[in-house]
């Protein structure tokens, strides 16, 4: 059987915990960030964690994700 092959836009977008959890990056913070404020920016920078619904999902686009 051959391996599996990992999605690879998925696997620049998502990376996996020390605790098995996912995490990801944060939408909007690419450009129009003239209108937005400070503290929205300052927000958009922290990563953010993959809700439990897509957990499948991903889970089917990166098989060694761990």
């Amino acid at each position: 059987m051959p391996k599996m092959k990992s999605n690879r836009g998925a696997a620049k977008r998502f990376h996996a915990t020390a605790t098995g959890k996912v995490r990801r990056y944060k939408a909007y913070a690419r450009h129009i960030l003239t209108t937005k404020t400070a503290k929205q920016k300052r927000g958009l920078r922290s990563h953010a964690l993959v809700d439990q619904t897509n957990l499948k999902s991903i889970a089917k686009l990166l098989p060694y994700l761990g």
